[in-house]
């Protein structure tokens, strides 16, 4: 079992690798698309809308799928990495849109009211008032998607991505011993998702409080 475990755990840096990438590209990109989404123009904010809804009802498999047999084999070759990075990015994109948005809206008009008073420059309100505290609001939210996204995953395997279940899969059908392959890998997912929660909540009680100061 350990030459086994030994084999899986080679995947363990492209799962890793695979999330902070894919966390990183819908932490970015999902500030555009939250910004077109509460535009003062009804037609970017449809078009937001429509793109988020069309984005998130697609399973991620197929995004995969379209990514890499579709456009990666007919139009340009990609490899099997950077279109699952592409793909969960993407999808990412969408969720966090829709994370901060609702972060946006539960901040009090209040606050925009206060700095407005105060003669605070726009950007110095949204980087000192209004981003602080929707990132305190969002955490919980970003946190839990984190770990949904890590244990998504997995499902980069299906276009040969070499990632925790790619050599599982393969270890699996080498050794026929299924149970206890998928239980380590199923170890090695809640341990690399401990370490997600236990920080979100730790930052979320040092902002709450600085708060309460």
């Amino acid at each position: 079992m350990a030459e086994i475990a030994l084999n899986i755990i080679k995947g363990l840096p492209w799962t890793i690798a695979l999330t902070i990438i894919a966390l990183a590209i819908g932490l970015v990109l999902g500030v555009p698309l939250m910004l077109a989404r509460i535009s003062k123009h009804f037609w970017l904010r449809l078009l937001a809308a429509c793109v988020i809804t069309f984005v998130r009802s697609i399973p991620p498999i197929v995004w995969l799928f379209v990514i890499f047999f579709g456009l990666g084999s007919g139009y340009f070759r990609i490899a099997p990495f950077p279109a699952a990075a592409i793909g969960l990015g993407l999808i990412a994109a969408a969720y966090m849109a829709e994370i901060y948005r609702g972060a946006l809206l539960s901040i009090h008009r209040g606050q925009w009211e206060g700095a407005a008073a105060l003669g605070i420059h726009p950007v110095r309100m949204w980087i000192d008032v209004i981003i602080p505290q929707l990132f305190r609001v969002a955490l919980p939210a970003m946190a839990t998607y984190a770990i949904g996204l890590l244990k998504d995953s997995a499902i980069a395997s299906t276009i040969g991505v070499t990632e925790l279940t790619f050599y599982a899969n393969q270890s699996s059908m080498a050794t026929y011993r299924g149970l206890e392959v998928f239980s380590f890998v199923a170890l090695l997912y809640i341990a690399l998702s401990l370490p997600v929660a236990w920080m979100s909540r730790s930052i979320d009680a040092r902002m709450r409080k600085k708060v309460s100061v």
